[in-house]
């Protein structure tokens, strides 16, 4: 049984605002495939519920004029793996979130509860960290655009004000043109498993291929929240390829990752395995690029 005070059905984005204005304390519900959970636990007994599942104008992957890729909340991961456009120019999303748990999760699971979440090992966001993604928040006053690495504020707590809710994720051309990235999950199980690290490399390359134009690494469970190694980007940039460049840069990382002692991993050896994933993504990265280390 799920113990709750109310459930809402917003019928559009701004019934949803209105709606998280008449009731603040009210939480929005998606997919529910977290927050059911915690609710099942007991965690949020007695609670109100905003459901917004219906609101298909949240759903779905487009190209914007300026060549955005714009990525609706309610996407679920299924359908970001699958989409035409995500394989076409940022294929390594597809291919993080086709991680997250199992298929029926997949299935229901949205990429907005997954980074409001707010939690470092979300798969979605360190791929989201390292394109430089923005997010799109809805509320009274209308948009607002966020960096994402401004809209996490710490530990499972991201910027949404009163009244708004995330109705978009936006990818500029500028961060996926020409780029090509691999994600690394390590777990304790091939599925149904939180995160031990998550690790999103992407690379652009010169037209002969010989020369790194830029490196991104983003990591999840490194830190309080999801973050960007940029001692390691900044060493990579403008480097010949040499198999050299992949050490360099994947020790590199240690200078600005700070992952914590837990039950599922010691700190050393998360530092451990940052290193050695960010060798290994990285050098796939040149490789989907057309590259050769």
């Amino acid at each position: 049984m799920y113990d709750m005070k109310a459930l809402y059905q917003a019928k559009s984005v701004s019934d949803a605002v209105a709606l998280r204005l008449a009731h603040p304390e009210a939480q929005i519900i998606a997919g529910g495939s977290d927050v059911l959970v915690q609710m099942r636990e007991g965690k949020r007994a007695g609670a109100e519920l905003i459901s917004i599942y219906g609101l298909d104008e949240l759903r779905g992957v487009a190209l914007e004029e300026n060549g955005t890729l714009r990525i609706g909340s309610l996407t679920s991961f299924s359908h970001i793996t699958r989409d035409p456009l995500i394989r076409r120019y940022i294929n390594v999303l597809g291919e993080a979130v086709d991680q997250v748990g199992g298929p029926q999760i997949r299935n229901i699971g949205t990429i907005g509860g997954n980074t409001c979440n707010g939690v470092t090992s979300a798969d979605s966001a360190s791929t989201l960290f390292a394109y430089d993604a923005v997010m799109e928040l809805t509320g009274p006053e209308g948009k607002r655009l966020v960096p994402i690495e401004a809209f996490y504020l710490r530990a499972g707590r991201v910027d949404i004000r009163e009244g708004e809710l995330q109705t978009a994720i936006l990818i500029p051309k500028a961060s996926y043109e020409n780029t090509h990235g691999h994600y690394i999950k390590y777990a304790m199980r091939n599925a149904m498993d939180i995160a031990t690290l998550g690790t999103s490399v992407n690379v652009r390359l010169s037209a002969d291929k010989k020369t790194v134009e830029r490196a991104r690494v983003a990591f999840g469970v490194a830190g309080p929240i999801p973050l960007r190694a940029k001692t390691a980007e900044a060493l990579a940039a403008g480097q010949t390829l040499t198999p050299q460049l992949a050490e360099v840069f994947a020790k590199a990382v240690r200078e600005d990752i700070n992952p914590r002692d837990s039950w599922r991993a010691a700190r050393d050896f998360r530092m451990h395995i940052a290193v050695e994933s960010a060798r290994r993504a990285f050098t796939e990265s040149v490789r989907l690029a057309g590259g050769e280390l």
